[in-house]
């Protein structure tokens, strides 16, 4: 299954494709969606809006993982994101792609084994799950492989409950 993993953010939007297939996985590329500090943030928007569907086009994922917006203390930032993800959740569905929606905490549990885990450690383990090297550039394309794994981890129980109608 080609996994489309997302971290969304309207300065920098990490992005990363993986192939997952019976608990392996293999990364295909990764990278990042950014917009320039300075631009006007509607015209942010548009970027990340027309960048999400040509990468969509480009990459054809059969499913998307997208993490749920976490709100720390800065309300103003958080705002943004979610204007963020509301584009790319625009430009998914109109791709007709499924999305599935998980809170850090999720990502954590399912990468590392462990809900608390620390930021370095999910990207230690997500380098380990992908025999990487070195974990790829910039921390939000770090994190939106780890997000995709997650989906890959999640999948069969999420295949499960819906063939059994929960």
């Amino acid at each position: 299954m080609r996994i489309l993993g997302i971290d969304p953010g309207y300065g920098i939007t990490g992005v990363a494709l993986i192939e997952a297939q019976r608990g392996s996985a293999q990364l295909l590329k990764c990278g990042a969606i950014t917009t320039p500090a300075g631009q006007e943030f509607s015209a942010r928007l548009v970027t990340i809006y027309e960048d999400m569907r040509a990468l969509l086009e480009q990459t054809k994922p059969e499913a998307v993982a997208i993490e749920e917006l976490f709100f720390g203390h800065n309300v103003t930032t958080a705002i943004g994101v979610a204007q963020s993800r509301g584009v790319i959740l625009l430009a998914i569905r109109q791709a007709g792609v499924p999305v599935f929606e998980y809170k850090p905490m999720q990502v954590k549990m399912a990468v590392v084994g462990y809900g608390n885990a620390t930021k370095h450690q999910v990207q230690d383990m997500t380098r380990r799950i992908l025999k990487l090297e070195t974990l790829p550039k910039p921390d939000d394309a770090a994190d939106a492989i780890a997000i995709a794994l997650c989906h890959a981890r999640s999948s069969t129980s999420l295949i499960a409950k819906a063939i059994k109608g929960n």
